[in-house]
């Protein structure tokens, strides 16, 4: 099988496209035909070990798993004699942004990881673009207690988090203002934002708007310029370390001795992610943003592209192009 691999850490230049033998499964695991998967920023990270506190999950020094992939869509096709939930010809998605090795014709995966049936009502390509940007999202929005008429800020709304979360916070009844670019601007709409700051033609924090929560996925600006755009006892979440690798040592200090504070989410429980994102996507509340679509041979092309921050959504590596 094919397979995208480096055995260090490494630029997009650094990715190979290898052929190696196909897993065997075990009696514990099952062999899946991968479909469909992602390139994101997850990714980039597996890749490079960059930001350095992320190699304490992945390896010091070098990477544990040689190849890259964080998410999937695809069909079982070999199953273990141990297996009990899955049967072969089951369609199946998965996600681990330790790394799942998912860049890939096949893998194996035991039951117990983040493997579930897929969401019926949609492609291997869709399933594979609704699990790493919204499982961020909701452990974001489920920091904290949202109510109808909150004002909301999201920042980097066309990403594969920002336009995750415009739809999850969408059933909260919040009032949504996104920051994005002008070819954005009909598509974040259409996802369920009330307003926009277009960041080409104005900077965010001119705007004269307060809001009770600030959703960041970019980490471009400090706390302190964010704060300014807060209401009283606001609070400002952001996915990305922020200057200086700040924002976790502000999640503490803010939480002692000022009224806006500053909460740093923990990823966790990703099962429990893809739970919420299946009963959003067969109630038609969530539906996949994709950019474009890549071979598994064009990998570190896709890679680049992730890289330039500008991506709308999701990068698909799909196996069968």
């Amino acid at each position: 099988m094919k397979a995208a691999i480096r055995r260090n850490y490494c630029n997009p230049a650094g990715l190979k496209v290898e052929t190696i033998t196909t897993p065997t499964p075990k009696a514990d695991e099952m062999l899946v035909k991968i479909h469909s998967t992602t390139v994101n920023r997850t990714d980039c990270g597996v890749l490079t070990g960059l930001p350095y506190l992320f190699r304490l999950f992945i390896g010091p020094l070098k990477p544990r798993k040689i190849i890259t992939g964080t998410d999937l869509a695809g069909e079982v096709v070999k199953v273990g004699s141990s297996i009990n939930k899955f049967k072969v010809g089951d369609k199946v998605w998965a996600f681990n942004d330790e790394g799942l090795s998912s860049h890939a014709e096949y893998i194996c995966l035991k039951e117990k990881e983040n493997v579930d049936i897929m969401p019926v009502e949609i492609s291997y390509d869709e399933a594979a673009a609704s699990l790493e940007g919204a499982h961020y999202a909701i452990n974001i929005t489920n920091k904290v207690t949202l109510n109808e008429g909150d004002a909301v800020l999201v920042n980097g709304a066309a990403g594969a988090i920002g336009s995750s979360m415009i739809q999850i916070l969408k059933s909260y009844g919040v009032i949504i203002t996104a920051v994005c670019e002008t070819k954005d601007i009909p598509l974040i709409k259409s996802l369920g934002a009330h307003d926009t700051i277009d960041y080409t033609k104005e900077q965010v924090m001119s705007t004269n708007k307060k809001f009770d929560y600030v959703f960041d996925t970019i980490g471009n600006y400090s706390f302190g310029e964010w704060k300014n755009l807060l209401n009283n006892s606001g609070i400002f979440i952001s996915t990305e370390l922020g200057p200086n690798n700040i924002f976790p040592l502000l999640a503490l200090t803010t939480k002692l001795f000022s009224s806006k504070k500053v909460i740093f989410p923990l990823p966790m429980n990703i099962k429990r992610s893809m739970k919420i994102m299946k009963q959003h996507i067969s109630e038609g509340k969530f539906r996949a943003v994709i950019d474009r679509k890549y071979s598994l041979d064009e990998i570190g092309a896709a890679f680049t592209f992730v890289t330039t921050g500008f991506k709308t959504g999701n990068v698909i590596i799909n196996m069968t192009k």
